[in-house]
């Protein structure tokens, strides 16, 4: 960690997470620097804003100058992963490296592969998807970083995560954004099986309980969520805070192929679609156990917050 330093710098502060993060760390009075190639216009007040391309080495290495812990929340496009998301993160162990602060990295659950009981960090990489593949070589690498000593290492895992700019997810526009419209809300997958989502205020709370603790050093975390639920039991909840029945629709297996002939975000769900049509479900006692309680914010709760988000983003 850099001699001195106080600085918590997230990268990709423009976006769901790394914004996220931004508030936690505000709010509990650190002194931040937002990191985002196009800017953070609404960042709080009192935090440094720098805008740069941390693709590149340059820009990773001076957007992590003076930094205590470098919080990884950039991420390329969903259809760019597999050429772009492995140079960035290299680029970005680089800066942080360079700067001697702890790198935390905000990862997801795509390296377990297909599973059938619920997910813990000692289950193996199996995923044979080229996304799946990604992010467990980005992984395997960041921890080899921390194992080899060139700098602190811990990595937080979040599922499908919902909440205020959560816009990109798979509950963003097209289940919220719809429903705040009063459009069909359409659910990926069948509505029957039972699924851990990541409260975004919930995992920035993790990540930077992992940037502030040596015990995370060196492992991967998942990071704690309210209970599974159901698709059927998500959507009640959401109509329910917008006081109307509402309107949804499944998306099966057939027409996602049909769509992802024209929508290549959408073809790239085929990819995952283990996640849709059986138990998808986050074990955190690990966390727990190492850390102590972090309560997850009840589903009623979160989605009240979300809808009221998305309302206002479209005032």
């Amino acid at each position: 960690m850099s001699t001195g330093s106080d600085l918590h710098v997230v990268l990709g502060a423009g976006g769901a997470v790394g914004g996220a993060v931004v508030d936690e760390l505000v709010a509990r009075g650190r002194r931040v620097r937002a990191v985002n190639r196009n800017g953070v216009p609404t960042a709080p007040d009192g935090v440094e804003v720098h805008r740069g391309d941390v693709t590149t080495a340059d820009g990773a290495a001076a957007a992590c100058a003076g930094g205590a812990v470098v919080y990884h929340c950039a991420a390329p496009a969903y259809t760019r992963w597999a050429s772009e998301f492995p140079p960035m993160t290299d680029a970005i162990r680089r800066g942080a490296a360079a700067a001697g602060a702890k790198l935390v990295f905000a990862d997801n659950l795509y390296m377990y592969g297909p599973v059938s009981a619920p997910m813990t960090e000692d289950m193996p990489y199996a995923a044979g998807f080229p996304k799946g593949r990604v992010r467990a070589g980005m992984a395997r690498s960041l921890l080899a970083a921390h194992e080899a000593g060139e700098l602190r290492v811990a990595l937080g895992r979040a599922s499908d995560y919902y909440g205020p700019r959560g816009v990109n997810s798979t509950v963003g526009e097209t289940v919220f954004g719809a429903a705040v419209q009063g459009k069909v809300a359409r659910w990926v997958g069948p509505l029957d099986q039972p699924h851990s989502f990541s409260y975004l205020p919930d995992f920035a709370k993790g990540l930077v309980v992992l940037g502030e603790d040596a015990r995370a050093d060196g492992h991967a975390w998942h990071i704690p969520t309210a209970e599974p639920v159901t698709g059927r039991q998500f959507l009640d909840m959401l109509f329910a805070e917008l006081g109307s029945p509402g309107r949804s629709a499944a998306v099966g297996r057939t027409l996602q192929r049909v769509l992802g002939l024209v929508n290549p975000t959408v073809r790239a769900l085929g990819e995952t679609w283990y996640q849709r049509d059986r138990p998808f479900v986050v074990d955190a006692g690990r966390f727990t156990e190492t850390f102590g309680p972090l309560p997850a914010t009840s589903h009623a709760e979160a989605i009240a917050a979300t809808v009221a988000w998305f309302r206002g983003a479209r005032a």
